[in-house]
């Protein structure tokens, strides 16, 4: 019995000691959350946690939240007693979208050759809480002193009607921008025909917010034609701003420390009551035109000969919704072919909205002698200044046609309309296409000199090519590698000189910049027409570029763009030069 006891206390110690290992190796990956509830205007901090070192790391789409930060990797490896402890991290902030019960979906990452996932988590997003706010606080201070808002023309338009909003950043002192801000969501516009006015360059102007005086910027123009009738919903815009606030603290000759603060504001969701246009005095040939315009027809001929041609020009003229509705048919008599209209536009869109000229043009072909009644044509538009539809109507035109056959009774001119003919290769029928060419001198070429030297005139050309070809390939890569080389001592030397300027802050982002693009060329082989992000984070990626590499360089680029539109501090002008020296600095080792 004692025997049996002492046999089963070893195994069950034995089956203990080949657990432990295992247990020591087990390979961890959880999500984890700051807060389960919080509220509406609070931010929310997501962690996801691995004991192991993982590659391909991919966190969820973070649907119902915005991303503020991250995401933030840290890691921790120590040895106590002969144990490792090993931890990894990526962190993210969020900020809540909606209200309810939002999830925060599964993350994967890679270990040890198996992919291993999250526990989905799911938090309660109350009404926004009262948050504790020190007035002396940078962050306070900002939220205080900065605002975006979106400035509509009109919140009751009719269908069609001209609406133009624009996005204007507020803020006053002791703010100052220090960067271009960025966007980071954009609206939509759903059902609306719309358009982005170009801004040229962003000006800090004097203005006014809730009666108090702001600097003010805009930043969007746009323009909206509403394509339905109801509630309709403008979508928010978003931007994220870096700015410099005065702190408590002062430096060794009595001056404010100055401090960089990111805010993200946006303008809020805008609703329009989009009224239908009245059924009332509504004409049976309108075609949906709301605005101001002017309408005509002209002829470029009134008398000429049978077979020959003259246009008929229908123009529309004005400002209002130029490009969305169509133009009034052209009538004639039936014994008049008619082709299909040549359609122009030269329509210009301004916060005035669309303002040009649309006009059809016809080809007309009389065929017989006579003379020819072109019908008055109206074109109906509602004015929404008169809240009314206006009519207008073209003049009375006759053709007289001369010099050609007389018509039978059963083709004498009358005024019903015409049949358009499609504009094809028939419609020239009086042009002869088939024509039967004769050869004037003919001799024959087979057994004559000539025959024989072009017979071996290939052999002579590919006997001269081949060492032309081997001279080329050696000579290529020395002169590839010469450009390459040249190039990067440019680039080293836009380098140099960019630091040189750091006090101009204009000759020191031209520097940059061309820092940057000789860099690529040479290293690249690509010219400067090719940049956009999507080439630059392709090429360094298939020439092995970390993804966190590439991003940065593209980042550098657009610091370069936007220092064109506002200023910058020389805290960010000595970050973008150190940023840049060692960005070039790793790709170098890369490529």
């Amino acid at each position: 019995m004692q025997r049996a006891l002492h046999f089963r206390y070893w195994l069950q110690l034995g089956l203990l000691l080949l657990a432990v290992p295992q247990l020591w190796g087990q390979v961890s990956f959880e999500a984890r959350v700051s807060k389960k509830k919080f509220g509406l205007n609070e931010r929310l901090r997501v962690d996801f946690v691995m004991n192991e070192n993982g590659d391909n790391f991919t966190p969820p789409k973070f649907e119902g939240f915005r991303v503020m930060g991250g995401p933030n990797q840290s890691i921790s490896n120590s040895y106590v007693n002969g144990r490792r402890s090993f931890s990894k991290s990526f962190t993210y902030f969020l900020t809540p979208m909606r209200k309810g019960q939002l999830t925060i979906k599964q993350a994967t990452v890679d270990i040890g050759g198996e992919q291993y996932k999250t526990t989905p988590l799911q938090v309660q997003v109350t009404e926004a809480v009262a948050m504790p706010k020190d007035p002396n606080s940078v962050e306070y201070l900002a939220d205080q002193n900065m605002h975006l808002v979106a400035e509509v023309s009109k919140r009751n338009p009719y269908l069609n009607e001209r609406v133009t909003v624009q996005y204007k950043l507020y803020f006053r002192n002791p703010i100052k921008i220090s960067q271009a801000p960025r966007e980071m969501e954009s609206p939509k516009f759903v059902d609306f025909w719309s358009q982005n006015i170009k801004i040229p360059q962003l000006r800090i102007e004097q203005g006014s917010y809730k009666g108090e005086a702001y600097n003010v910027v805009v930043w969007r123009k746009t323009v909206l034609y509403p394509q339905k009738t109801g509630k309709l919903v403008l979508e928010p815009l978003t931007l994220n701003v870096t700015a410099e606030l005065p702190t408590n603290r002062r430096d060794f000759f009595g001056d404010r420390i100055m401090r960089q603060v990111n805010r993200v504001v946006t303008a809020g969701e805008l609703r329009l009551n989009v009224k239908p246009l009245p059924e009332q005095g509504k004409p049976d040939d309108f075609t949906g035109a709301v605005g101001d315009f002017n309408f005509d027809v002209l002829l470029n001929k009134k008398m000429l000969k049978a077979s020959e041609s003259f246009q008929a020009r229908i123009k529309v003229s004005g400002s209002g919704n130029l490009t969305l509705f169509k133009l009034p048919k052209l009538k004639v008599p039936n014994t008049l072919e008619v082709y299909e209209p040549e359609h122009k536009e030269d329509v210009k869109t301004s916060l005035r909205g669309m303002q040009g000229t649309i006009q059809d043009t016809y080809t007309i072909v009389p065929q017989y002698q006579g003379k020819y009644p072109i019908s008055p044509l109206t074109f109906s538009y509602f004015n929404p200044k008169t809240k009314r539809y206006e009519k207008a109507v073209s003049q009375n035109f006759v053709v007289d046609v001369f010099e050609g056959p007389l018509a039978t009774n059963g083709n004498a001119p009358q005024s019903t309309p015409s049949n358009v003919i499609p504009t094809t290769n028939a419609n020239f029928k009086f042009i002869k296409l088939k024509a039967q060419w004769q050869q004037m001198n003919s001799q024959p070429l087979w057994g004559t000199k000539r025959f024989y030297l072009l017979l071996i005139s290939p052999i002579f050309l590919l006997l001269m090519m081949i060492p032309l070809r081997r001279w080329q390939q050696s000579h290529v890569p020395d002169v590839q590698f010469h450009k390459q080389k040249a190039a990067s001592k440019r680039a080293r030397r836009f380098l140099a000189r960019a630091k040189k300027n750091s006090v101009n802050k204009t000759l020191f982002y031209e520097a940059l910049e061309a820092a940057l693009h000789n860099y690529l060329k040479s290293k690249l082989k690509i010219e400067t027409t090719d940049f956009n992000k999507e080439t630059i984070e392709t090429l360094l990626r298939d020439k092995g570029v970390d993804a966190d590499l590439s991003k940065g360089f593209v980042a550098l680029l657009g610091n370069c763009e936007q220092a064109r539109y506002a200023p910058s501090s020389e805290v960010q002008i000595q970050n973008d030069y150190e940023a840049a020296v060692r960005t070039i600095t790793q790709i170098d080792r890369k490529l």
